[in-house]
């Protein structure tokens, strides 16, 4: 894996200059939570209408939500917002399948897809069109972003890798489709502290805490 505006040059992809898509992923139960975790109020908005927002104002386009635990309440949360909405009714057999129904809905037009996770409230619109601008820079087919040692989302896909995407079974986030590419794919570091994640009681208490300090 490269780190971003560094190491040796490659072929660009001619169409890296194409709209680039927003996948969103908000399907999962929440179960660790005991309440949906992506209605959970944060900073004044929801945590899905946040994250969807900051994708749109990073001017992916279109974004695609893939709902699933509790569709209808979020569907409700996301009134107003210029995105598309789809709906994975096996979300309870892993986050690929999620990305199995996400990348299906994505447009012929779109050259690319950054797979963002909706319960990461600090990720940034700012870090998502960084890693947008290293694809067009440098014509990557996968850029990561990385969290000190971690990666994570927002990864970005050339159209190229969505047969590869399509294919997912199970668990995980496009992760297995990284490591077959690793060695071409761009890293770019992100603040570790973005890396923070919604999953449990405490999360929640933490990230609000630091928010209103």
């Amino acid at each position: 894996m490269r780190a971003a505006g560094k190491g040796p040059g490659r072929p660009m992809l001619p169409d890296r200059g194409g709209p680039v898509a927003g996948l969103v992923l908000a399907a999962g139960g929440s179960s660790r939570m005991g309440t949906n975790k992506l209605l959970l109020p944060f900073e004044g908005e929801t945590v899905l209408r946040r994250s969807v927002r900051r994708a749109l104002a990073a001017a992916l386009s279109p974004v695609v939500v893939v709902l699933g635990y509790e569709a209808d309440r979020a569907i409700g949360e996301l009134r107003g917002l210029a995105c598309q909405p789809v709906l994975n009714p096996d979300h309870a057999r892993g986050m690929n399948g999620s990305i199995r129904t996400g990348v299906a809905a994505v447009p012929a037009g779109a050259s690319a897809v950054v797979v963002l996770l909706a319960d990461m409230p600090l990720v940034t619109s700012r870090m998502i069109a960084e890693v947008v601008e290293r694809h067009r820079g440098d014509g990557a087919a996968l850029v990561v972003s990385t969290y000190g040692d971690v990666v994570a989302p927002p990864m970005l896909y050339h159209r190229s890798l969505f047969p590869e995407l399509g294919a997912l079974d199970g668990d995980g986030c496009g992760k297995r489709v990284y490591k077959r590419h690793r060695e071409a794919a761009i890293a770019v570091p992100q603040p570790a502290d973005a890396l923070a994640d919604l999953d449990q009681p405490g999360d929640y208490a933490r990230l609000r805490s630091r928010a209103e300090g």
